[in-house]
């Protein structure tokens, strides 16, 4: 015996639309702000400091993107 089931799903409304949006735009906000905010720190720091982290300067920018994002691009 077969079983067929339709399956239909509605468009997003114009509010959901816009209120999904906004929500990206907001969780992108805040791993930009994340971003920065490590970087800044990181960047404060003196040589030595970070040599006793076992950090590179070079290395700023890709651990902040880590922090921020969960992936150093």
């Amino acid at each position: 015996m077969a079983y067929a089931s339709n399956t239909t799903t509605t468009p997003l409304s114009l509010a959901a639309r816009f209120t999904e949006i906004l929500d990206q735009g907001r969780a992108s906000y805040a791993a930009w702000r994340v971003y920065r905010e490590t970087v800044r720190e990181l960047s404060a720091l003196s040589n030595r400091d970070l040599n006793d982290l076992g950090i590179g300067r070079g290395e700023i920018r890709s651990i902040a993107l880590d922090a921020a994002y969960g992936q150093a691009r």
